[in-house]
Protein backbone atom coordinates (compact mmCIF):
# COMPACT_ATOMS: atom_id res chain seq x y z
CA UNK A 1 0.00 0.00 0.00
CA UNK A 2 1.47 3.57 -0.97
CA UNK A 3 1.73 5.97 1.86
CA UNK A 4 -1.01 8.16 0.31
CA UNK A 5 -3.24 5.03 0.73
CA UNK A 6 -2.43 4.46 4.35
CA UNK A 7 -3.44 7.62 5.25
CA UNK A 8 -6.52 7.70 3.87
CA UNK A 9 -7.08 4.55 5.06
CA UNK A 10 -6.36 5.12 8.51
CA UNK A 11 -8.44 8.24 8.42
CA UNK A 12 -11.76 6.24 6.70
CA UNK A 13 -10.91 3.40 9.72
CA UNK A 14 -10.64 6.05 12.80
CA UNK A 15 -13.87 7.83 11.15
CA UNK A 16 -15.78 4.09 11.28
CA UNK A 17 -14.77 3.45 14.63
CA UNK A 18 -16.06 6.54 15.66
CA UNK A 19 -19.33 6.51 14.06
CA UNK A 20 -19.76 2.72 15.39
CA UNK A 21 -19.01 4.57 19.17
CA UNK A 22 -22.02 6.92 18.25
CA UNK A 23 -24.24 4.24 17.19
CA UNK A 24 -23.73 1.90 20.09
CA UNK A 25 -24.79 4.51 22.71
CA UNK A 26 -28.60 4.21 21.03
CA UNK A 27 -29.18 1.54 18.92
CA UNK A 28 -29.39 -0.66 21.96
CA UNK A 29 -32.03 1.40 23.92
CA UNK A 30 -33.83 2.52 21.28
CA UNK A 31 -37.05 0.53 21.61
CA UNK A 32 -36.86 1.66 25.31
CA UNK A 33 -36.82 5.25 24.54
CA UNK A 34 -39.74 5.40 22.35
CA UNK A 35 -42.13 2.77 24.41
CA UNK A 36 -41.29 3.79 28.12
CA UNK A 37 -39.23 6.92 28.33
CA UNK A 38 -41.73 8.57 25.46
CA UNK A 39 -44.66 6.86 26.87
CA UNK A 40 -45.42 6.19 23.47
CA UNK A 41 -46.16 2.79 23.68
CA UNK A 42 -44.76 -0.66 22.00
CA UNK A 43 -46.99 -0.83 19.30
CA UNK A 44 -44.87 3.10 18.04
CA UNK A 45 -41.89 1.42 19.00
CA UNK A 46 -42.46 -1.44 16.80
CA UNK A 47 -43.25 1.21 14.24
CA UNK A 48 -39.97 3.21 14.92
CA UNK A 49 -37.83 0.09 14.17
CA UNK A 50 -40.03 -0.70 10.93
CA UNK A 51 -39.37 3.20 9.70
CA UNK A 52 -35.60 3.02 10.66
CA UNK A 53 -35.34 -0.78 8.87
CA UNK A 54 -37.42 0.45 5.59
CA UNK A 55 -35.68 3.60 5.18
CA UNK A 56 -32.86 1.44 4.44
CA UNK A 57 -34.34 -0.32 1.82
CA UNK A 58 -35.56 2.60 0.33
CA UNK A 59 -31.89 4.70 0.08
CA UNK A 60 -29.94 1.69 -0.92
CA UNK A 61 -31.32 0.90 -4.49
CA UNK A 62 -30.39 3.92 -5.47
CA UNK A 63 -27.06 4.65 -3.21
CA UNK A 64 -24.46 2.60 -5.76
CA UNK A 65 -25.35 4.84 -9.03
CA UNK A 66 -24.51 8.27 -6.99
CA UNK A 67 -21.49 6.28 -5.45
CA UNK A 68 -20.48 5.26 -8.74
CA UNK A 69 -21.13 8.40 -11.05
CA UNK A 70 -19.72 11.04 -7.61
CA UNK A 71 -17.41 9.02 -5.71
CA UNK A 72 -17.58 7.82 -2.32
CA UNK A 73 -16.57 10.78 -0.49
CA UNK A 74 -19.59 13.10 -0.93
CA UNK A 75 -21.91 10.29 -0.23
CA UNK A 76 -20.73 9.22 2.92
CA UNK A 77 -20.35 12.85 4.05
CA UNK A 78 -24.06 13.60 2.66
CA UNK A 79 -25.26 10.40 5.07
CA UNK A 80 -23.29 11.20 8.38
CA UNK A 81 -25.13 14.81 7.99
CA UNK A 82 -28.15 13.01 7.34
CA UNK A 83 -27.85 10.83 10.16
CA UNK A 84 -26.58 13.37 12.55
CA UNK A 85 -29.92 15.15 11.89
CA UNK A 86 -31.65 12.28 12.25
CA UNK A 87 -29.90 11.47 15.35
CA UNK A 88 -30.70 15.22 17.26
CA UNK A 89 -34.21 15.09 16.19
CA UNK A 90 -34.92 11.45 17.27
CA UNK A 91 -33.39 12.60 21.13
CA UNK A 92 -35.75 15.57 21.06
CA UNK A 93 -39.05 14.12 19.60
CA UNK A 94 -41.91 13.56 21.51
CA UNK A 95 -44.84 12.43 19.32
CA UNK A 96 -45.35 9.59 17.11
CA UNK A 97 -44.95 11.18 13.77
CA UNK A 98 -41.72 12.89 14.63
CA UNK A 99 -39.94 9.96 16.08
CA UNK A 100 -41.42 7.61 13.08
CA UNK A 101 -39.99 10.27 10.98
CA UNK A 102 -36.72 11.32 12.73
CA UNK A 103 -35.92 6.98 12.54
CA UNK A 104 -36.42 6.80 9.03
CA UNK A 105 -33.62 9.80 8.49
CA UNK A 106 -31.47 8.14 11.04
CA UNK A 107 -31.93 4.74 9.03
CA UNK A 108 -31.51 6.07 5.60
CA UNK A 109 -28.09 8.11 6.78
CA UNK A 110 -26.54 4.92 8.80
CA UNK A 111 -27.06 2.36 5.71
CA UNK A 112 -26.28 4.92 2.90
CA UNK A 113 -23.12 4.64 4.54
CA UNK A 114 -22.07 1.18 5.08
CA UNK A 115 -21.25 1.18 0.96
CA UNK A 116 -20.05 4.07 0.47
CA UNK A 117 -17.25 3.09 3.98
CA UNK A 118 -17.03 0.08 1.58
CA UNK A 119 -16.35 1.66 -1.54
CA UNK A 120 -13.44 3.79 0.10
CA UNK A 121 -11.78 0.88 1.41
CA UNK A 122 -11.75 -0.80 -1.93
CA UNK A 123 -10.31 2.18 -3.59
CA UNK A 124 -7.54 2.76 -0.39
CA UNK A 125 -6.28 -0.21 -0.66
CA UNK A 126 -5.14 -3.54 -2.91
CA UNK A 127 -5.68 -7.25 -3.56
CA UNK A 128 -2.22 -7.84 -0.62
CA UNK A 129 -4.25 -5.38 1.73
CA UNK A 130 -7.82 -5.53 1.15
CA UNK A 131 -8.75 -8.84 3.43
CA UNK A 132 -7.09 -7.24 6.76
CA UNK A 133 -8.81 -3.83 5.56
CA UNK A 134 -12.03 -5.16 6.28
CA UNK A 135 -11.35 -7.03 8.89
CA UNK A 136 -10.02 -3.87 10.71
CA UNK A 137 -13.36 -2.61 9.54
CA UNK A 138 -15.40 -5.23 11.62
CA UNK A 139 -13.26 -5.15 14.36
CA UNK A 140 -13.66 -1.69 14.86
CA UNK A 141 -17.03 -1.49 14.41
CA UNK A 142 -17.97 -3.92 16.85
CA UNK A 143 -15.27 -2.38 19.43
CA UNK A 144 -16.98 0.84 19.05
CA UNK A 145 -20.54 -0.43 19.10
CA UNK A 146 -19.96 -2.42 22.00
CA UNK A 147 -17.49 0.23 24.54
CA UNK A 148 -20.57 2.56 23.20
CA UNK A 149 -22.72 0.34 24.67
CA UNK A 150 -21.59 -0.20 27.61
CA UNK A 151 -21.00 3.62 28.53
CA UNK A 152 -24.35 4.59 27.15
CA UNK A 153 -25.81 1.87 29.74
CA UNK A 154 -23.75 3.91 32.08
CA UNK A 155 -25.70 7.20 31.51
CA UNK A 156 -28.77 5.95 30.78
CA UNK A 157 -31.77 6.34 33.32
CA UNK A 158 -35.56 5.75 32.56
CA UNK A 159 -36.65 8.56 34.56
CA UNK A 160 -35.23 11.38 33.00
CA UNK A 161 -35.91 11.62 28.96
CA UNK A 162 -32.66 13.74 29.18
CA UNK A 163 -30.19 11.07 29.65
CA UNK A 164 -31.38 9.81 26.41
CA UNK A 165 -31.24 13.38 24.63
CA UNK A 166 -27.69 13.23 25.76
CA UNK A 167 -27.36 9.85 24.31
CA UNK A 168 -28.36 11.09 20.85
CA UNK A 169 -27.01 14.16 21.06
CA UNK A 170 -23.56 12.01 21.93
CA UNK A 171 -24.13 10.03 18.42
CA UNK A 172 -25.60 12.95 16.58
CA UNK A 173 -21.82 14.71 17.11
CA UNK A 174 -19.81 11.12 16.10
CA UNK A 175 -21.53 11.43 12.88
CA UNK A 176 -20.62 14.72 12.21
CA UNK A 177 -16.71 13.70 13.24
CA UNK A 178 -17.01 11.08 10.84
CA UNK A 179 -18.59 13.70 7.81
CA UNK A 180 -15.19 16.20 9.15
CA UNK A 181 -12.61 13.53 8.91
CA UNK A 182 -14.26 12.75 5.76
CA UNK A 183 -13.38 15.85 4.51
CA UNK A 184 -9.54 15.74 5.15
CA UNK A 185 -9.33 12.55 3.20
CA UNK A 186 -7.49 12.65 0.19
CA UNK A 187 -7.65 9.65 -1.89
CA UNK A 188 -4.84 9.13 -4.60
CA UNK A 189 -4.56 10.59 -7.60
CA UNK A 190 -7.93 12.86 -5.98
CA UNK A 191 -6.70 15.86 -4.49
CA UNK A 192 -9.77 17.70 -4.07
CA UNK A 193 -13.36 16.32 -3.55
CA UNK A 194 -15.03 17.63 -5.76
CA UNK A 195 -13.34 15.96 -8.37
CA UNK A 196 -13.70 12.07 -6.85
CA UNK A 197 -14.75 9.93 -9.65
CA UNK A 198 -13.99 6.68 -10.69
CA UNK A 199 -11.34 6.70 -12.84
CA UNK A 200 -11.66 4.61 -15.73
CA UNK A 201 -14.01 5.95 -18.65
CA UNK A 202 -17.09 5.15 -18.53
CA UNK A 203 -17.70 5.18 -15.22
CA UNK A 204 -20.52 8.17 -15.77
CA UNK A 205 -22.69 5.58 -17.76
CA UNK A 206 -22.00 2.36 -16.21
CA UNK A 207 -24.25 2.70 -13.36
CA UNK A 208 -27.40 3.88 -15.64
CA UNK A 209 -29.16 1.31 -17.76
CA UNK A 210 -26.64 -1.43 -18.21
CA UNK A 211 -25.79 -1.23 -14.25
CA UNK A 212 -28.64 -3.40 -13.08
CA UNK A 213 -28.59 -6.00 -16.53
CA UNK A 214 -25.10 -6.44 -15.66
CA UNK A 215 -25.11 -7.24 -12.37
CA UNK A 216 -27.48 -9.74 -12.54
CA UNK A 217 -25.94 -11.05 -15.51
CA UNK A 218 -23.26 -11.77 -13.17
CA UNK A 219 -24.26 -15.53 -12.10
CA UNK A 220 -21.26 -15.51 -9.39
CA UNK A 221 -22.21 -11.89 -7.72
CA UNK A 222 -26.12 -13.01 -7.93
CA UNK A 223 -25.07 -16.31 -6.07
CA UNK A 224 -22.83 -14.12 -3.68
CA UNK A 225 -26.12 -12.22 -2.81
CA UNK A 226 -28.40 -15.27 -2.29
CA UNK A 227 -25.35 -16.79 0.02
CA UNK A 228 -25.10 -13.07 2.08
CA UNK A 229 -29.09 -13.42 2.37
CA UNK A 230 -29.14 -17.03 4.09
CA UNK A 231 -25.74 -15.65 6.15
CA UNK A 232 -27.93 -12.48 7.24
CA UNK A 233 -30.81 -14.42 7.98
CA UNK A 234 -29.40 -17.03 9.85
CA UNK A 235 -27.34 -15.18 12.23
CA UNK A 236 -28.13 -11.36 12.64
CA UNK A 237 -31.49 -11.82 11.85
CA UNK A 238 -32.03 -13.80 14.78
CA UNK A 239 -30.06 -11.82 17.45
CA UNK A 240 -32.35 -10.24 19.21
CA UNK A 241 -36.12 -11.47 17.97
CA UNK A 242 -35.78 -15.22 17.28
CA UNK A 243 -32.97 -16.83 19.29
CA UNK A 244 -33.94 -14.41 21.74
CA UNK A 245 -37.78 -15.29 22.40
CA UNK A 246 -36.30 -18.73 22.09
CA UNK A 247 -34.11 -18.58 24.95
CA UNK A 248 -36.68 -16.47 27.45
CA UNK A 249 -39.09 -19.06 26.24
CA UNK A 250 -37.57 -22.53 25.86
CA UNK A 251 -34.39 -21.99 27.83
CA UNK A 252 -35.60 -20.23 30.65
CA UNK A 253 -33.01 -17.46 30.17
CA UNK A 254 -33.26 -15.06 32.64
CA UNK A 255 -33.21 -11.36 30.22
CA UNK A 256 -29.92 -10.01 31.78
CA UNK A 257 -28.57 -13.63 30.46
CA UNK A 258 -28.85 -12.13 26.92
CA UNK A 259 -26.53 -8.96 27.66
CA UNK A 260 -24.10 -11.40 29.09
CA UNK A 261 -24.61 -14.03 25.81
CA UNK A 262 -24.00 -10.63 23.32
CA UNK A 263 -21.09 -9.43 25.48
CA UNK A 264 -19.43 -12.65 25.21
CA UNK A 265 -20.37 -12.78 21.06
CA UNK A 266 -18.87 -9.21 20.97
CA UNK A 267 -15.74 -10.41 22.73
CA UNK A 268 -15.04 -13.69 20.62
CA UNK A 269 -14.91 -11.04 17.79
CA UNK A 270 -12.50 -8.58 19.30
CA UNK A 271 -10.28 -11.08 20.80
CA UNK A 272 -10.60 -13.70 17.73
CA UNK A 273 -10.53 -11.47 14.65
CA UNK A 274 -6.92 -11.20 14.11
CA UNK A 275 -6.01 -14.24 15.19
CA UNK A 276 -8.27 -15.48 12.68
CA UNK A 277 -7.27 -13.34 9.70
CA UNK A 278 -3.97 -14.95 10.11
CA UNK A 279 -5.95 -18.76 9.48
CA UNK A 280 -8.36 -16.87 6.77
CA UNK A 281 -5.74 -14.82 4.41
CA UNK A 282 -4.07 -17.38 2.54
CA UNK A 283 -7.21 -20.03 2.19
CA UNK A 284 -9.55 -20.49 -0.26
CA UNK A 285 -12.84 -17.88 0.92
CA UNK A 286 -15.77 -20.44 -0.12
CA UNK A 287 -14.13 -22.89 1.84
CA UNK A 288 -13.85 -20.21 4.68
CA UNK A 289 -17.36 -19.50 4.05
CA UNK A 290 -18.46 -22.97 3.93
CA UNK A 291 -16.99 -23.64 7.35
CA UNK A 292 -18.55 -20.98 8.72
CA UNK A 293 -22.19 -22.76 8.05
CA UNK A 294 -20.55 -25.83 10.19
CA UNK A 295 -19.32 -23.67 13.07
CA UNK A 296 -23.11 -21.90 13.11
CA UNK A 297 -24.57 -25.58 12.53
CA UNK A 298 -22.99 -26.22 15.85
CA UNK A 299 -24.11 -23.53 17.42
CA UNK A 300 -27.49 -23.62 16.34
CA UNK A 301 -27.41 -27.13 17.94
CA UNK A 302 -25.97 -25.75 21.53
CA UNK A 303 -29.14 -23.12 21.23
CA UNK A 304 -31.09 -26.40 20.75
CA UNK A 305 -29.56 -28.08 24.33
CA UNK A 306 -30.15 -25.46 26.03
CA UNK A 307 -33.58 -25.28 25.31
CA UNK A 308 -34.91 -28.29 24.45
CA UNK A 309 -31.84 -30.89 26.11
CA UNK A 310 -34.11 -30.99 29.59
CA UNK A 311 -30.25 -30.42 31.78
CA UNK A 312 -29.71 -28.23 34.19
CA UNK A 313 -30.22 -24.45 34.26
CA UNK A 314 -26.46 -24.01 34.58
CA UNK A 315 -26.18 -26.20 31.93
CA UNK A 316 -28.62 -24.41 29.58
CA UNK A 317 -27.20 -21.29 30.19
CA UNK A 318 -23.75 -22.02 29.35
CA UNK A 319 -25.26 -23.77 25.99
CA UNK A 320 -27.10 -20.59 25.36
CA UNK A 321 -24.45 -18.44 25.95
CA UNK A 322 -21.69 -20.45 23.49
CA UNK A 323 -24.49 -20.39 20.45
CA UNK A 324 -24.08 -16.48 20.84
CA UNK A 325 -20.22 -17.08 21.03
CA UNK A 326 -19.43 -19.52 18.22
CA UNK A 327 -21.55 -16.66 16.25
CA UNK A 328 -19.39 -14.20 16.84
CA UNK A 329 -16.35 -16.93 15.79
CA UNK A 330 -17.83 -17.49 12.76
CA UNK A 331 -18.43 -13.61 12.02
CA UNK A 332 -14.98 -12.62 12.41
CA UNK A 333 -14.33 -15.51 10.00
CA UNK A 334 -16.83 -13.58 7.03
CA UNK A 335 -15.27 -10.23 7.38
CA UNK A 336 -12.22 -10.63 5.93
CA UNK A 337 -13.59 -13.02 3.32
CA UNK A 338 -17.38 -11.51 1.73
CA UNK A 339 -16.96 -7.91 1.73
CA UNK A 340 -13.40 -7.98 -0.05
CA UNK A 341 -14.99 -10.92 -2.27
CA UNK A 342 -18.21 -7.96 -3.19
CA UNK A 343 -15.21 -5.58 -4.23
CA UNK A 344 -12.97 -8.37 -5.79
CA UNK A 345 -16.19 -9.49 -8.16
CA UNK A 346 -17.09 -5.81 -9.10
CA UNK A 347 -16.09 -4.07 -12.72
CA UNK A 348 -14.06 -1.43 -11.52
CA UNK A 349 -16.57 1.44 -12.29
CA UNK A 350 -19.46 -0.67 -10.49
CA UNK A 351 -17.50 -0.88 -7.01
CA UNK A 352 -20.38 1.43 -5.76
CA UNK A 353 -23.20 -0.80 -7.04
CA UNK A 354 -22.22 -3.82 -6.37
CA UNK A 355 -21.38 -2.94 -2.44
CA UNK A 356 -24.83 -1.23 -2.07
CA UNK A 357 -26.81 -3.96 -3.75
CA UNK A 358 -25.06 -6.55 -0.75
CA UNK A 359 -25.95 -3.91 1.91
CA UNK A 360 -29.87 -4.01 0.89
CA UNK A 361 -29.68 -7.85 0.53
CA UNK A 362 -28.93 -7.02 4.20
CA UNK A 363 -30.96 -5.14 4.81
CA UNK A 364 -33.86 -7.24 3.82
CA UNK A 365 -32.30 -10.15 5.46
CA UNK A 366 -32.55 -8.09 8.50
CA UNK A 367 -36.33 -7.16 8.13
CA UNK A 368 -37.26 -10.71 7.09
CA UNK A 369 -35.22 -12.34 10.21
CA UNK A 370 -37.18 -10.97 13.00
CA UNK A 371 -40.75 -11.65 11.32
CA UNK A 372 -39.80 -15.24 10.47
CA UNK A 373 -37.55 -15.50 13.38
CA UNK A 374 -39.43 -13.85 16.50
CA UNK A 375 -42.57 -15.86 16.13
CA UNK A 376 -41.16 -19.25 15.66
CA UNK A 377 -38.58 -18.94 18.53
CA UNK A 378 -41.26 -17.94 20.86
CA UNK A 379 -43.44 -20.39 20.29
CA UNK A 380 -42.43 -23.06 17.60
CA UNK A 381 -38.94 -24.55 19.72
CA UNK A 382 -37.98 -27.81 18.30
CA UNK A 383 -39.22 -26.84 14.40
CA UNK A 384 -37.32 -23.55 15.26
CA UNK A 385 -33.80 -25.18 15.65
CA UNK A 386 -34.08 -27.31 12.86
CA UNK A 387 -35.38 -24.73 10.39
CA UNK A 388 -31.94 -23.12 11.28
CA UNK A 389 -29.46 -26.07 11.96
CA UNK A 390 -30.92 -26.09 7.86
CA UNK A 391 -29.76 -22.99 6.95
CA UNK A 392 -26.64 -23.17 8.39
CA UNK A 393 -25.93 -26.44 5.94
CA UNK A 394 -27.49 -24.42 3.38
CA UNK A 395 -24.75 -21.67 3.84
CA UNK A 396 -21.87 -24.73 3.16
CA UNK A 397 -23.19 -26.07 0.23
CA UNK A 398 -23.91 -22.35 -1.39
CA UNK A 399 -20.28 -21.28 -0.57
CA UNK A 400 -18.95 -24.71 -2.08
CA UNK A 401 -21.37 -24.12 -5.10
CA UNK A 402 -19.98 -20.38 -5.58
CA UNK A 403 -16.34 -21.33 -5.12
CA UNK A 404 -16.56 -23.28 -8.48
CA UNK A 405 -17.77 -19.98 -10.29
CA UNK A 406 -14.83 -17.73 -8.84
CA UNK A 407 -11.28 -17.42 -10.50
CA UNK A 408 -8.06 -18.72 -8.16
CA UNK A 409 -7.36 -15.04 -7.90
CA UNK A 410 -11.20 -14.46 -6.38
CA UNK A 411 -10.77 -17.53 -3.93
CA UNK A 412 -7.40 -16.71 -3.05
CA UNK A 413 -5.86 -13.46 -3.45
CA UNK A 414 -2.96 -14.69 -2.19
CA UNK A 415 -2.20 -16.06 -5.29
CA UNK A 416 -2.73 -12.43 -6.87
CA UNK A 417 0.07 -10.97 -8.73
CA UNK A 418 -1.49 -8.07 -9.67
CA UNK A 419 -2.17 -4.42 -7.47
CA UNK A 420 -6.14 -4.61 -8.36
CA UNK A 421 -8.23 -7.69 -9.24
CA UNK A 422 -11.39 -5.43 -9.81
CA UNK A 423 -8.42 -4.56 -12.91
CA UNK A 424 -7.94 -8.45 -13.86
CA UNK A 425 -12.43 -8.42 -13.84
CA UNK A 426 -14.10 -8.47 -17.40
CA UNK A 427 -17.66 -7.47 -17.87
CA UNK A 428 -18.16 -9.59 -20.25
CA UNK A 429 -17.64 -12.74 -18.21
CA UNK A 430 -20.28 -11.63 -16.04
CA UNK A 431 -22.83 -12.14 -18.61
CA UNK A 432 -21.37 -15.17 -20.60
CA UNK A 433 -24.07 -18.64 -20.04
CA UNK A 434 -23.12 -21.41 -17.77
CA UNK A 435 -21.57 -24.04 -19.42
Amino acid sequence: MTKAKGAAMRRIQAGNALSAFGLGFTVPYLYVYVAQVRGLGATTAGAVLAAFAMAALVALPFTGRVIDRRGPLPVLVGAALLASAGAVALGLSGSIPAVVLSAAVLGAGTAVMQPALATLIVWCSETATRTRAFATQFFLQNLGLGVGGLIGGHIVDESRPASFTLLFGIEAVMFLVLAGIALTVRLPHSPALSGLRPSRAGAGTAGTEGGLRTLLGHRAMVQLLVLGFVLFFACYGQFESGLAAYGTEAAGIEPSTLGTALAANTAVIVLAQFLVLKFVEHRRRSRVIAAVGLIWAVAWLAAGYAGLGHGSQAMATAAFISTYALFGLGEAMLSPTVAPLVADLAPEAMVGQYNSAFALVKQLALAVGPAVGGPMGAALHGPYIVTFVLFSLSITVLALRLGKRLSPVQDRPSLAARTRVVAVHKPEDAVAPAA
